[in-house]
């Protein structure tokens, strides 16, 4: 894996990727990313002057890893490397995986590889992006978008997001947790989540839902409802349901399947080979239904995720 630096690359965004992926982590037991961090120049002089870094690879290690992770524009409107965006497109054309963070959707879509794809950047350059790559199917108001080899994620922090699923991806549930809890970071914010848009700020403040969520995550073992939910909040469904969509950006249901998805994967990880006691420690009901929301959400069947992210196969 490495992370192309350009000119005037934002400092956070590096960050993130280095803090993911670069950094070792023995506490996991398990083999983790080779990270590199490579540029056109031996010499790149990051946002603003704020400092220079050097030492880096230059663009061959792009055709060498499997991901690589493209720059950023400060300013999304200039025009990036053209070394940059061949050593992309050659990334592209023998399947690596591509990934951007906030604006280095623009770099994506500049190298060309974005023609035909759902991507998504940050919300203020949305309207800048779709005038010059209308090719491109811009989602509106998500964390991060899957498709196919191309990961795109909205902001400086969906870059976390974007990183840890990943992260879920390569390893599992269980490690990405892991390194969340490393972070002090929401385990698991789904990319369809709404990114933050200004609006004015209430007269009274929204109440927190952490009690009512923090009260089902003991519980999913358990037939919970909308309605258990809302008299646990004190709440009427109607109101709980705004709740969530502004403080979450999703519903009720679909928080809790996959608080209940994210539990059965876990335990699965853990070695439990019973899909039917996991179906029912998870509240997913039935081996049948767990099947069919462990597909949905990873693409893979019990036996595959177990065969790929198990821990006793380690």
């Amino acid at each position: 894996m490495v992370a192309i630096v350009d000119d005037g690359s934002n400092p956070f965004e590096l960050g993130v990727a280095t803090e993911l992926f670069g950094l070792r982590r023995p506490e996991l037991d398990r083999p983790w990313y080779e990270f590199a961090l490579c540029a056109a120049e031996p010499s790149i002089r990051m946002h603003e002057g704020f400092f220079t870094l050097s030492g880096v690879r230059g663009l061959e290690a792009v055709d060498e890893a499997d991901t690589v992770i493209v720059p950023n524009r400060p300013d999304p409107e200039s025009t990036p490397d053209p070394r940059v965006l061949d050593a992309i497109r050659r990334a592209e054309r023998r399947g690596a995986r591509l990934m951007s963070f906030c604006t280095g959707t623009f770099t994506l879509a500049a190298a060309g590889v974005l023609d035909g794809r759902r991507a998504v950047t940050h919300w203020r350059w949305a309207s800048v992006f779709t005038s010059r790559f209308s090719e491109v199917d811009l989602v509106p108001d998500v964390l991060f978008v899957h498709d196919g080899n191309v990961l795109t994620a909205a902001g400086s922090a969906a870059a976390l997001d974007l990183g840890l699923y990943v992260i879920r991806q390569d390893h599992g549930a269980e490690v990405a947790n892991a390194v969340s809890r490393r972070l002090v970071f929401a385990a698991h914010r789904d990319g369809g989540q709404r990114q933050f848009i200004e609006r004015p700020v209430p007269e009274i403040p929204d109440a927190s839902l952490a009690p009512v969520l923090a009260w089902a995550q003991e519980r999913l073992d358990q037939p919970l409802t909308i309605g258990d939910l809302a008299t646990s909040a004190a709440v009427s469904p109607a109101t709980l349901h705004r709740w969530f969509r502004a403080e979450l950006g999703t519903t009720p249901l679909a928080w809790l399947t996959a608080e209940r998805v994210s539990l059965a994967c876990r335990l699965i990880e853990r070695g439990e080979q019973r899909l039917e006691l996991v179906a029912r420690a998870s509240g997913l009901g039935t081996a049948s239904n767990l099947r069919t929301q462990i597909r949905r959400r990873t693409g893979l069947t019990p036996t595959a995720y177990r065969r790929r992210f198990s821990t006793l196969s380690a």
